[in-house]
C-alpha cells in the first residue's frame, strides 16, 4: 500500500525558483517539501561557473545550489529525492503521486520542474558538458574570451546567441545542418553582417574531442556530400530547442504552443492552487535571477490561497 505523507506545499524541482519558493514558504511557519528528481540546484549544478548572480562575482554552479538548499533546509524545507509521475486535484487537496509509490497530499503545490536543451546525442557532449560544452550562452559565454566558438543550430535563439557570443569570442562558427537558416529575417540580417561569424551549411556535429581541460575540436559531416572535416574550436553552444518539463498534470493544464505552462500575475496555473516558476513557465529569459522572482511571488501567492483555503473551512464550522 502506497505510503500517504501531508504537506501544506508540495514543490516539484529543486531548482533556483523551487529551492526559494521552500524557503519562503518555510519561513512563513508552512510544512513544505521540494521532491527533485535529479540533482538539487537543477541546471546550475552542471553549470561550471556563475558569474551573473548578484552577491557571487565567481562560484561554481555546484557550490550556489549547495548554498541555496542549505539556506532553505535551516528554515524547515525538507528535500526528497524522488521521481513525480503525477500531479492531480482531488477536492480540496492537490495530490502529487511519486514513482517510488509515495503520495503526497497538499494544500498547493508549486512547478519548478524547469526543462531540458535538446542535446546533440554525440560522442563527447556529456564528458565535456561544463567543459565547452553549454547551453547558455548567457551564462557561460564570457569563459570563452578570444577563443574559437560554434554555435548549432539555425532558429532564432542559435543565430541570436551565435551574435551574442561574437562580444566574446574571435570567431564564432554557426553550424547548420540545411542550407538557409529559419531564424526571423532581421535577425539573419545581423548575424550576416556581422565579420566575426561564419557559416557552416548542410552539416552537423558528429563527434566533440578535447583534452583533459577543455573542448578542442568539433568532427563535422556534410549531410549532402558525406565529406567530413574537422575544426579547431574552444567551445560548442548547441541551440536545437528546450524542453520543458511541464507533463506532471493530470489535468489539463495551460500551455503556451512550445508546452511552457501559462501562468498569471501571482505565478498561478490554470489549475487553481498549482503554481510555477522558473523553466517550466512561459517566460522571455531563463535566468538564476527570474527563477527566484517567481519563486518567491509563487510562495506568497500559495501562502495567501491557502489562508483563503482556511478561512472556508473555518466558516463551515
Amino acid at each position: 500500500m502506497s505510503e500517504v505523507k501531508e504537506y501544506d506545499v508540495v514543490i516539484v524541482g529543486a531548482g533556483p525558483g523551487g529551492l526559494c519558493a521552500g524557503l519562503y514558504v518555510a519561513r512563513a511557519n508552512r510544512k513544505v517539501i521540494c521532491i527533485e528528481k535529479y540533482l538539487t540546484g537543477g541546471q546550475i549544478a552542471n553549470t561550471a561557473e556563475v558569474e551573473d548572480y548578484l552577491g557571487f562575482e565567481h562560484i561554481s554552479g555546484a557550490e550556489l545550489s549547495m548554498k541555496f538548499a542549505d539556506h532553505a533546509k535551516k528554515f524547515g524545507l525538507e528535500i526528497e529525492s524522488d521521481e513525480v509521475v503525477e500531479v492531480y486535484v482531488d477536492g480540496d487537496d492537490r495530490i502529487v503521486k511519486c514513482a517510488s509509490g509515495t503520495i503526497y497530499k497538499a494544500k498547493a503545490v508549486i512547478l519548478s520542474s524547469g526543462g531540458s536543451p535538446v542535446k546533440l546525442g554525440v560522442p563527447g557532449e556529456e564528458e565535456y558538458a561544463g567543459k565547452g560544452v553549454s547551453y547558455c550562452a548567457i551564462c557561460d559565454g564570457a569563459f570563452f574570451k578570444d577563443q574559437v566558438i560554434a554555435v548549432v543550430g539555425g532558429g532564432d535563439a542559435a543565430v541570436e546567441e551565435g551574435s551574442f557570443l561574437t562580444k566574446f569570442g574571435s570567431k564564432v562558427y554557426i553550424i547548420h545542418r540545411r542550407d538557409e537558416l529559419r531564424a526571423a529575417k532581421i535577425i539573419q540580417q545581423r548575424a550576416f553582417a556581422n565579420e566575426k561569424i561564419e557559416f557552416i551549411w548542410d552539416s552537423v556535429v558528429e563527434e566533440i574531442e578535447g583534452d583533459d581541460k577543455q573542448v578542442r575540436h568539433l568532427n563535422l559531416k556534410n549531410v549532402k556530400t558525406g565529406e567530413k572535416s574537422k575544426i579547431d574550436v574552444g567551445a560548442v553552444f548547441p541551440f536545437l530547442g528546450f524542453h520543458p518539463n511541464s507533463n506532471v498534470t493530470r489535468e489539463n493544464i495551460r500551455k503556451d504552443q512550445g508546452g511552457y505552462i501559462i501562468t498569471d500575475y501571482k505565478m498561478e496555473t490554470s489549475i487553481k492552487g498549482v503554481f510555477a516558476c522558473g523553466d517550466v513557465r512561459a517566460q522571455l529569459v531563463r535566468q538564476i535571477t527570474n527563477a527566484v522572482g517567481d519563486g518567491t511571488t509563487a510562495a506568497v501567492a500559495a501562502e495567501k490561497y491557502i489562508e483563503e483555503l482556511e478561512d472556508k473551512h473555518a466558516n463551515r464550522v
